[in-house]
């Protein structure tokens, strides 16, 4: 009778241990509230605050976005590497995961980070006060007689818009002095006369622009953007290996769960594929560029390659 009272506790436990297995790895995700690090400010946050609204309508549970800025990327990045891989913690990425790691800022790069989804495409355009230069041609022109002459403002050395300046002034076949903006931003700047020519977001330039102000020259993707459709391509100028743009999407630790993942990205393609954030993308001026978990990742490892052998070319990378 003893022996098949133990039996009898024995199955009970094994039952009550089965079920806690069961309840623990069916739970509902989220669990608990989804933090979102952005960061950058800008146009970053805007539309990172956007797509945290976006998951959270989607996901069924509460997702705050959160900024934590500085080191051009690497002080979010490093927090979430701090976190545990629940998928409660997410990040707000771009290009900067590979910038940062490369100037040094980080010791882990992309394959620290489980790709979830691309969201947008952002494009930089070439701006100028009004009245100095009314080409790109003229610009060019201008470099080629002057090295070292035209200066040329960056949100920092080693910064995306570093890069993507000096992919445009090699192009263009001049050496132009770079100016990291301080505490100024690029369009005060420019009507300032501390620099002459930046490379950023259309948004920073957009008013000035159709004020007359500064004149914006050429972006620097293949195709024109749906924004500013009336400024022309670098490529369309005669300046075909001009073709930088900068993507943002989401990650998370790596080593998170499958399950979490796919739920993050199923909730991040309802909200691309959201007619409220087509309409965004219009009034704010970025692309909406959805690839899943997979195909971003492909996206993100090419796109290193390519940054590595640009910062190493610029001698930005850190030895």
């Amino acid at each position: 009778m003893k022996i098949v009272k133990k039996i009898g506790s024995l199955i009970a436990g094994i039952s009550l241990f089965a079920m806690t297995i069961s309840t623990h790895a069916f739970a509902k995700f989220p669990e608990k509230t989804v933090e979102m690090t952005i960061l950058f400010g800008g146009t970053a946050k805007s539309v990172g605050q956007l797509v945290a609204k976006g998951l959270e309508k989607n996901l069924g549970g509460t997702v705050v976005p959160v900024s934590r800025t500085g080191g051009g990327g690497a002080v979010g990045y490093k927090y979430i590497q701090s976190r545990p891989a629940s998928g409660h913690d997410i990040v707000w990425n771009s290009n900067s995961v590979s910038t940062s790691h490369y100037k040094g800022k980080t010791k882990f790069n992309y394959k620290a980070f489980e790709p979830i989804s691309a969201m947008t495409t952002e494009v930089p355009v070439l701006a100028v006060k009004s009245g100095t230069f009314n080409s790109v041609k003229e610009l060019a022109a201008y470099v080629k007689k002057n090295p070292g002459k035209l200066k040329v403002g960056i949100s920092g050395k080693g910064s995306f818009t570093h890069l993507t300046s000096a992919i445009v002034f090699d192009a263009l076949g001049g050496k132009v002095t770079y100016i990291p903006y301080g505490k100024g931003k690029a369009p005060a700047e420019l009507l300032a006369g501390r620099i002459d020519a930046a490379v950023q977001w259309p948004g920073q330039f957009r008013s000035f622009h159709k004020a007359g102000q500064l004149k914006m020259l050429a972006v620097t993707s293949p195709n024109r953007i749906p924004s500013d459709s009336n400024i022309p391509t670098m490529q369309e100028l005669g300046y075909k290996k001009v073709d930088v743009v900068m993507w943002r999407g989401l990650a998370a630790k790596k080593g998170t769960p499958k399950a979490q993942i796919k739920a993050l990205e199923k909730a991040a393609a309802a909200y691309a594929n959201s007619s409220e954030f087509k309409a965004a993308s219009k009034k704010i001026g970025f692309t909406i560029n959805y690839l899943n978990a997979k195909d971003f990742g492909k996206k993100i490892a090419k796109d290193d390659k390519k940054i590595k052998k640009l910062m190493n070319k610029l001698g930005l990378a850190k030895k």
